[in-house]
């Protein structure tokens, strides 16, 4: 056995960032596309954007600009806002997963 943990934050009963919309917002920076980072998380594309939009909701600010595409392409990059939220997440998140272990090894024995 070994223990596993899902951390998120919620604002109003709703979640708002997660390990895996870090991941999503960290794959529209990574390739400049939502469409190429739902694609790299095997999700829809509609669910990416909804997913956004739901991030969008719940920091209150935006987390993504989007360029149209046509002769030159579209495209979409975080905001300055995102990436500190992204930062200030994974900061949060540190150390959990050593502490989990930590505590598992400590009531189990194992």
């Amino acid at each position: 056995m070994e223990p596993k943990f899902n951390l998120w934050i919620e604002k109003s009963g709703r979640v708002v960032l997660s390990q895996w919309r870090v991941e999503l917002l960290e794959g529209i920076a990574e390739t400049g596309s939502i469409s190429a980072a739902a694609e790299k998380l095997e999700i829809p594309y509609r669910r990416a954007w909804e997913k956004v939009r739901e991030i969008e909701r719940g920091l209150g600010f935006k987390v993504v600009t989007t360029a149209v595409g046509g002769k030159g392409g579209g495209g979409a990059q975080l905001t300055p806002a995102a990436r500190r939220a992204i930062e200030q997440f994974k900061a949060f998140a540190e150390g959990f997963e050593a502490e989990v272990t930590r505590r598992y090894q400590q009531v189990f024995g194992a």
